[in-house]
């Protein structure tokens, strides 16, 4: 198997080329320096070249309030980028895998959204990664897409890092309480997608580490492994204004893990142990 991997420079692709690598499977990354993914004959002409059996499409704009205000480029990255990655697929008969988020749904209720619940993006990023989903599922039969949420990692910018920061800088932080979700660590989720590409078990699932806590229980769980003096204080959204309207509930079932036969992801409060460890090591 032969695997090429976009957003290489990100948290995510970073690692799932190091599972790649790990488990001796022929694999590529590549970034903004390789090729422009809104180019569609740039892209279609390199992945033709490679010609990889899998597209692993981890690139995306993902800077949420940011696309509220340039959302033509957000749409050119997150819409036609993933369009022109699955043009070329279909053209080598490639599988691909998209890596899709929690913003799709509308984040109303309690309960946890399955895959096949109905879409209800409520911001620019949220809407141009569910146009990458539709593009998709328009031009392949052979795909993956994985919606995940509040990614962390060792490469790159994330709210783990910044609670550090913050935490060494202040006495007190205001964090949001009434967004609830699941934490996912990288590593986990690029274990996760390898054990899909190796399957032609297609469809949409959720890769999320398993439990649920809201923001600012997240934060307090970091100030306490990185040792901080650091007192959290939970306020409700509508006390810390954004740009992008965020999702209060952004649970994600697994059960589509459970009916596929792949293993679920562990817990976040063990992959937030595991992620201080592998900081001591950089």
């Amino acid at each position: 198997m032969k695997v090429l991997v976009t957003g290489v420079n990100g948290q995510l692709g970073f690692d799932v080329i190091k599972v790649l690598n790990s488990r001796q499977i022929e694999c590529l990354g590549v970034d903004m320096q390789d090729f422009d993914i809104t180019d569609k004959s740039a892209t279609v002409e390199y992945i033709e070249n490679y010609n990889p059996d899998v597209v692993v499409h981890c690139a995306a704009y993902t800077a949420v309030d940011r696309a509220e205000d340039d959302s033509e480029n957000c749409y050119k990255v997150n819409v036609t980028g993933t369009e022109n990655i699955a043009s070329a697929c279909r053209d080598i008969d490639a599988k691909m895998l998209y890596v899709s988020t929690d913003y799709v749904y509308g984040g109303k209720g309690t309960d946890p959204f399955e895959p096949t619940d109905a879409t209800d993006p409520k911001s620019v990023y949220g809407s141009t990664k569910l146009g990458g989903e539709n593009a998709v599922r328009n031009l392949l039969d052979k795909y993956f897409i994985v919606r995940t949420s509040w990614v962390f990692g060792i490469n790159g910018n994330n709210f783990v890092k910044t609670m550090l920061r913050l935490g060494a800088e202040r006495e007190m932080l205001t964090v949001v309480d009434d967004q609830i979700g699941s934490p996912t660590y990288t590593p986990d989720l690029a274990r996760l997608i390898y054990d899909l590409i190796v399957t032609e078990k297609y469809g949409i699932y959720h890769g999320t580490n398993e439990n649920y806590c809201s923001w600012a229980e997240f934060a307090a769980e970091i100030m306490k492994l990185g040792n901080r003096n650091c007192v959290i204080k939970p306020i409700p959204s509508s006390e810390y204004p954004a740009k992008a309207e965020r999702p209060l509930n952004s649970r994600l079932s697994k059960k589509c893990l459970d009916d596929a036969g792949i293993d679920r992801l562990p817990t976040w409060q063990d992959a937030l142990k595991r992620y201080f460890e592998e900081m001591k090591g950089i």
